[in-house]
Order: C-alpha cells, then sequence, then structure tokens
C-alpha cells in the first residue's frame, strides 16, 4: 500500500545516480535495510530497456550468479542490477576483470545494506570502476517543497524511512520501527557477519540512546553495560556506524592554545528509530521527555550531514572553558558555525560568540523551528533548517 506514495516521494539522489551511471561502469547504492534502494533503483531501471535485475536474497538468482565469468559477458550490453550485494561479496573480485575488459559506462548497479565491509570489499578491488552513493531515510528537502511546520514535525517524530513516515498513524508507525530494529538486531546483522549477542546489542543502542548528541566515553558505558573493556564498547559503536544507524561527529580542532574537548559526540541517525528506542510514540510523549532537545539536535544535523556540497566536513568545537558550536561546517576557507535550538524565538549563550572567534568563522546560523528567516547578530542569522539547506548549504 505504501509504495505508490513512495513513488511520489523525489529522492534527491536520483539525479546523482543518472549522472554518475552516464561515467561509470558501476555505481553502487549504500544504505539501511528498508530505506527505498530497491524503490530507487526500479525507477533507474525505467531508462534501460531489457537490464537485468538479481536479487541476491532469493536463491535463483545467486544460482544465476554462481558463474559470473559467464553471465556478465552475456549482458555487458545491458544495466545489470544486484540487489543485496552483500550477501556475495565475491562478486566484486568477479566485477573488476569484466569491467577491465569491457569498460563502458552504465553497466552495474550494485545495491547493498551495510557500509563498512561492504566498502571494504569492494574498494580494494574496484578502485576507479565505482562511484559510491548513500541513500538515506527522507529528508525535509525530499517530503515538502516549503517550510511546512506539520511535515517537518512529522518527518522528526515518526523518521525519514518510508514504512514510518507514509504510516499516518502514530502508534502504528512506532510498531513498523519496532520491527525494524529487531528484524536488523536478530536477522540482518547476523547476516552480515556480526557475532554480537542481539539483547546485548539492543542494550547498547538504548544506552546510546539515552546518551544522543553527548560526548562518547567509552569506560563510562563498558563500566554502565558490564562489558569487559572500553575496546568492547568502541567495537559495538562501530558495528552500528557501520550499519549506518549511528554518527560519529568529529570534534573540530583549531591551534589556539586551548583546551579542547577531543572525543567524538555520537547520534543516533534516524529520528524515529532514536524515539522508539526510547519507547516515544507521538508529538506529546516527545515533547514531555527530556530527550527532546537533543533529538532536534541530531534531527537537524542528519538533515544537514546529508545536504552537504562535495568536500565540506562536518565537526563539533567546543573548549574544556565552556566555548562550544553543535556544528561547524569547513569548506575549503569557509568555517559555518551553526547553533541548533528548539525554540520559536532562539537565544544563544556566551560561549558560542566566544567560539566564533575561536575559529574565527566565516559566517554563522542558528537553526530553529522558525517560520522566516531573520538577523540575530551582525552575520548571524536565525533559520529553519530547510531554508538553511536550500539557501545557504546550497550555495557554498
Amino acid at each position: 500500500m505504501l509504495k505508490p506514495l513512495q513513488n511520489c516521494v523525489q529522492r534527491k539522489l536520483l539525479l546523482n545516480i543518472q549522472n554518475r551511471l552516464q561515467q561509470m561502469p558501476a555505481v553502487a547504492i549504500l544504505g539501511p535495510r528498508q530505506v527505498g534502494k530497491t524503490t530507487l533503483a526500479k525507477l533507474i531501471v525505467n531508462d534501460y530497456p531489457n537490464a537485468q535485475f538479481l536479487d541476491l536474497e532469493r536463491n535463483q538468482d545467486r544460482q544465476i550468479l554462481q558463474q559470473p565469468d559467464l553471465y556478465f559477458p552475456s549482458h555487458r550490453d545491458q544495466l545489470v542490477v544486484i540487489d543485496e550485494v552483500q550477501f556475495s561479496p565475491q562478486i566484486f573480485r568477479a566485477l573488476r576483470p569484466e569491467i577491465d575488459q569491457y569498460r563502458k559506462s552504465g553497466r552495474f548497479l550494485l545495491l547493498g545494506s551495510a557500509s563498512g565491509a561492504l566498502l571494504q570489499q569492494s574498494s580494494e578491488t574496484l578502485a576507479g570502476r565505482i562511484s559510491y552513493q548513500e541513500l538515506t531515510p527522507f529528508l525535509i528537502n525530499e517530503v515538502t517543497p516549503i517550510n511546512h511546520q506539520n511535515s517537518l514535525q512529522k518527518l522528526w517524530l515518526k523518521g525519514g524511512y518510508p514504512g514510518s513516515f507514509l504510516e499516518n498513524d502514530d502508534a502504528i508507525a512506532h510498531m513498523w520501527r519496532m520491527d525494524f530494529i529487531k528484524s536488523l538486531l536478530q536477522s540482518d546483522l547476523p547476516n552480515y557477519g556480526v557475532r554480537i549477542s542481539s539483547t546485548t546489542l539492543e542494550k547498547y543502542w538504548q544506552m546510546l540512546a539515552h546518551l544522543q548528541g553527548q560526548i562518547f566515553n567509552a569506560s563510562d558505558l563498558s563500566r554502565s553495560l558490564g562489558m569487559s573493556s572500553p575496546k568492547t564498547a568502541e567495537s559495538y559503536l562501530n558495528t552500528l556506524i557501520d550499519a549506518m544507524m549511528v554518527r560519529r561527529l568529529p570534534p573540530y580542532f583549531v591551534n589556539i592554545g586551548k583546551r579542547l574537548v577531543k572525543a567524538p559526540k555520537i547520534y543516533i541517525r534516524d529520528s524515529g528509530i532514536l524515539h522508539t528506542l526510547l519507547n516515544i510514540v507521538n508529538l506529546k510523549d516527545l515533547q514531555g521527555n527530556p530527550i527532546v532537545g537533543a533529538s532536534w539536535e541530531g534531527f537537524v544535523i542528519e538533515q544537514i550531514a546529508n545536504n552537504l556540497p562535495l568536500g565540506a566536513q562536518l565537526f563539533y568545537y567546543r573548549t574544556q572553558a565552556g566555548s562550544e558550536i553543535d556544528l561547524v561546517i569547513e569548506k575549503g576557507l569557509k568555517r559555518i558555525a551553526v547553533e541548533i535550538k528548539l525554540s520559536s524565538s532562539p537565544t544563544v549563550k556566551r560561549g558560542f560568540w566566544q567560539a566564533l572567534e575561536d575559529i574565527s568563522a566565516t559566517s554563522s546560523y542558528v537553526i530553529a523551528p522558525v517560520n522566516q528567516t531573520y538577523q540575530l547578530r551582525e552575520e548571524t542569522f536565525v533559520m529553519s533548517p530547510l531554508d538553511f539547506i536550500n539557501q545557504v548549504l546550497n550555495n557554498i
């Protein structure tokens, strides 16, 4: 029932993938399960008559690729789409000689549901032959053409996974996300080779949700969960990062002679998943929860991170003395400072203005749920997330 609605959402990645297929022999769409990779691939296939579509979750399609040196040459004039490619990582070894023997753009479209191991496998063999594109859950600039507060709140509460966002009933959307979490822990991650108890990893994930937007301290986390060592806490974190469930935001280092906080901050990437891990079902639950500010901060950071222009990087900045910036966007000589506030009339503290001087910020913004942009101070503007994406990120 959701597929027709899902097809109505214009994914910003679509044009980029189409362009890369015109330039490269292979393109890989990476993203979590249920994020819409297959739906997007089927839209792309419409431009390629007689395209071959293989799903490696199906035994029949896996059998077809048992002898890739026979299958690939017989389809050199067709786009070959391979879905759930992480189930047969040996395919990458077969792709390299085939691409080198018959190098032509638009030959392979690969869909993968886990990033870390998949990137490692493919980067070792397909350097210079493949373009990687990450498909995220729905973004605010995909689901609404204008800064409509209802759409903003809906996306923030439910997150961007199509199965959750497109469901009108909050309770049913919450149950969908519960099933997603259960499936990921009990089925998907073990299929990717993760050997961690699903119960243990779920407790760890829930602990990270309670620590949304805080500095990651492996020692404290390992003690709280009774782990053998901080290295175990770090390895669990890497597992969830590779699965595209968690974002690690690094600190911004500048040589200013001040004591800087050097550990990363951690965010659950999808706000809907965060809320389900914390048993938040509707907006009333969310607004009354102490996590609401950190949830909004993570939501805005994810919207910005997934709309960054090529070459831009994200950091946060904090000194031991209290100077702090939620987000530093660096591209070339530009350093854009972003403070994130959950208020229709936001104010910022003294530490923010000091931090602007510390990093020599070239511009600064306060991102808040406001209806229109206005100036807070000289060179500092208050903007909505959508306006910041459309007016600032798209022009740096």
